[in-house]
């Protein structure tokens, strides 16, 4: 089978250590987490993890049913990019000098549809959100004029068909 990259969430309850069990499931099976991020969901009292891994179908189908063997764990479903909605973020700290010295900062700013916010007197900083790939031409861009520090989160998602998990959730916060 052929790898390629999917999208797991799991909803879970709000639990102590979850995450360092949930990131061994992936750890015994030599499986690399590419981005994790873990927040709220939309039923209160109820996490939600998304995870992006390139592996195969078959593997992924385990590693969700393992993921669901969790006591702490609601639910947990993968999606391959078609399926679903996503973003990342990121955010460039560039020398404040650049921003009015070099031209070309501006124009790659507005170009990538980035935005800057904030301007110090030694610094500025740039957001991006976007696709993996646009943030990664926006670094190549950014990289011969010196990036101070750069960071970007793990993927966000949404799935584009209704799931079955709002039932679930509902069902979890009445009880």
């Amino acid at each position: 089978m052929e790898e390629k990259f999917y999208t797991i969430t799991v909803y879970t309850e709000n639990s102590v250590g979850l995450l360092n069990r949930v990131s061994g499931i992936f750890l015994k099976r030599h499986i690399n987490i590419e981005s994790i991020n873990a927040s709220v969901s939309e039923i209160q009292g109820v996490h939600k993890y998304v995870v992006l891994v390139k592996t195969t179908e078959d593997w992924v189908r385990k590693i969700t049913g393992q993921l669901e063997k969790q006591v702490e764990v609601i639910k947990a479903f993968y999606h391959t990019d078609d399926e679903i909605i996503y973003q990342e973020s990121a955010l460039f700290k560039i020398k404040s000098d650049l921003l009015f010295d070099e031209r070309q900062i501006q124009n790659i700013i507005k170009d990538s549809n980035s935005q800057i916010v904030t301007v110090s007197r030694n610094f500025f900083v740039i957001a991006k959100t976007g696709r993996r790939h646009e943030i990664e031409e926006l670094y190549d861009e950014l990289e011969p004029y010196g990036i101070m520090q750069f960071v970007r989160s793990g993927r966000i998602s949404v799935s584009k068909e209704s799931m079955e998990i709002s039932n679930i959730l509902k069902e979890f916060q009445e009880n």
